[in-house]
Protein backbone atom coordinates (compact mmCIF):
# COMPACT_ATOMS: atom_id res chain seq x y z
CA UNK A 1 0.00 0.00 0.00
CA UNK A 2 1.16 3.76 -0.62
CA UNK A 3 0.98 6.02 1.68
CA UNK A 4 0.16 9.91 0.59
CA UNK A 5 0.43 13.16 2.10
CA UNK A 6 -0.86 16.20 0.20
CA UNK A 7 0.04 19.83 1.46
CA UNK A 8 -0.14 23.19 -0.72
CA UNK A 9 -3.82 23.65 -0.08
CA UNK A 10 -5.53 26.98 1.44
CA UNK A 11 -7.16 30.55 1.14
CA UNK A 12 -6.64 32.17 -2.72
CA UNK A 13 -8.37 35.21 -4.42
CA UNK A 14 -10.47 34.70 -7.37
CA UNK A 15 -7.89 34.52 -10.27
CA UNK A 16 -4.93 33.34 -7.98
CA UNK A 17 -2.51 29.93 -8.39
CA UNK A 18 -1.77 27.36 -5.54
CA UNK A 19 0.54 24.24 -5.90
CA UNK A 20 -0.68 20.96 -4.63
CA UNK A 21 2.05 18.25 -3.25
CA UNK A 22 1.91 15.24 -2.73
CA UNK A 23 4.54 12.39 -1.29
CA UNK A 24 4.50 8.92 -1.52
CA UNK A 25 5.77 6.75 0.64
CA UNK A 26 5.67 2.66 1.40
CA UNK A 27 6.42 1.24 -2.60
CA UNK A 28 7.86 1.93 -5.76
CA UNK A 29 6.36 5.30 -6.18
CA UNK A 30 7.47 5.11 -10.45
CA UNK A 31 4.94 2.27 -10.97
CA UNK A 32 1.72 3.83 -10.19
CA UNK A 33 -0.93 6.59 -11.79
CA UNK A 34 -0.99 8.83 -9.65
CA UNK A 35 -4.08 11.11 -10.00
CA UNK A 36 -6.04 14.12 -8.28
CA UNK A 37 -9.97 14.50 -6.99
CA UNK A 38 -11.87 17.05 -5.17
CA UNK A 39 -14.76 17.26 -3.47
CA UNK A 40 -16.89 20.16 -2.72
CA UNK A 41 -19.40 20.09 0.22
CA UNK A 42 -22.51 17.89 -0.21
CA UNK A 43 -21.31 16.74 -3.71
CA UNK A 44 -19.96 13.35 -4.63
CA UNK A 45 -15.71 12.97 -5.16
CA UNK A 46 -14.59 14.41 -8.76
CA UNK A 47 -12.20 13.22 -10.91
CA UNK A 48 -9.52 15.90 -11.51
CA UNK A 49 -6.76 14.53 -13.16
CA UNK A 50 -4.29 11.87 -13.70
CA UNK A 51 -0.85 10.93 -14.78
CA UNK A 52 0.89 7.99 -15.52
CA UNK A 53 3.64 5.84 -13.79
CA UNK A 54 5.91 7.35 -16.47
CA UNK A 55 4.44 10.76 -16.68
CA UNK A 56 4.12 10.10 -20.34
CA UNK A 57 -0.05 10.45 -19.94
CA UNK A 58 -1.93 12.48 -19.04
CA UNK A 59 -5.90 12.98 -18.72
CA UNK A 60 -7.53 16.29 -17.30
CA UNK A 61 -11.27 17.30 -16.33
CA UNK A 62 -13.03 19.62 -19.02
CA UNK A 63 -13.25 21.92 -16.87
CA UNK A 64 -9.57 22.47 -15.27
CA UNK A 65 -8.13 22.02 -19.16
CA UNK A 66 -5.97 25.05 -19.97
CA UNK A 67 -5.69 26.09 -15.97
CA UNK A 68 -4.40 22.99 -14.11
CA UNK A 69 -1.32 21.31 -14.53
CA UNK A 70 -0.26 17.67 -13.50
CA UNK A 71 3.55 16.39 -12.95
CA UNK A 72 5.41 14.04 -11.11
CA UNK A 73 8.43 14.06 -9.84
CA UNK A 74 9.60 9.92 -9.53
CA UNK A 75 13.43 10.36 -8.16
CA UNK A 76 11.16 12.50 -5.39
CA UNK A 77 8.28 9.94 -4.82
CA UNK A 78 6.11 13.46 -5.30
CA UNK A 79 3.59 14.28 -7.73
CA UNK A 80 2.26 18.22 -7.91
CA UNK A 81 -0.70 19.98 -9.47
CA UNK A 82 -0.18 23.60 -10.60
CA UNK A 83 -3.78 25.33 -10.29
CA UNK A 84 -4.27 28.74 -12.20
CA UNK A 85 -6.61 30.93 -12.83
CA UNK A 86 -8.65 29.70 -9.67
CA UNK A 87 -12.55 30.06 -9.54
CA UNK A 88 -14.75 30.01 -6.35
CA UNK A 89 -16.18 26.69 -8.37
CA UNK A 90 -12.50 25.16 -8.16
CA UNK A 91 -13.02 25.23 -4.19
CA UNK A 92 -12.90 21.68 -2.78
CA UNK A 93 -11.19 19.42 -0.60
CA UNK A 94 -8.19 18.14 -2.72
CA UNK A 95 -7.06 14.46 -2.71
CA UNK A 96 -4.14 12.65 -3.94
CA UNK A 97 -5.18 8.99 -5.30
CA UNK A 98 -3.24 6.04 -6.45
CA UNK A 99 -3.70 3.32 -8.96
CA UNK A 100 -2.20 0.39 -10.99
CA UNK A 101 -2.59 0.69 -14.70
CA UNK A 102 -3.76 3.09 -16.84
CA UNK A 103 -7.05 2.47 -18.45
CA UNK A 104 -8.80 5.57 -19.84
CA UNK A 105 -12.36 4.23 -19.20
CA UNK A 106 -12.12 3.43 -15.67
CA UNK A 107 -9.46 6.54 -14.93
CA UNK A 108 -12.27 9.08 -13.61
CA UNK A 109 -13.97 6.66 -11.37
CA UNK A 110 -12.49 7.05 -8.07
CA UNK A 111 -13.78 3.40 -6.93
CA UNK A 112 -11.18 2.16 -9.06
CA UNK A 113 -8.62 3.81 -7.06
CA UNK A 114 -6.50 2.02 -4.66
CA UNK A 115 -4.72 4.16 -2.31
CA UNK A 116 -5.57 7.78 -0.65
CA UNK A 117 -3.97 10.96 0.87
CA UNK A 118 -6.25 12.91 3.83
CA UNK A 119 -7.15 15.78 1.24
CA UNK A 120 -6.39 19.35 2.05
CA UNK A 121 -8.52 22.46 1.55
CA UNK A 122 -8.37 24.95 -1.51
CA UNK A 123 -10.64 27.43 -1.05
CA UNK A 124 -11.23 30.29 -3.86
CA UNK A 125 -12.61 33.83 -2.72
CA UNK A 126 -14.95 35.62 -5.15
Amino acid sequence: QVQLVESGGGLVQAGGSLRLSCAASGRTFSNYVMGWFRQAPGKEREFVVAISSAGGSTYYLDSVKGRFTISRDNAKNTVYLQMNSLKPEDTAVYYCASKLGWNIRTISNYKYWADWGQGTQVTVSS
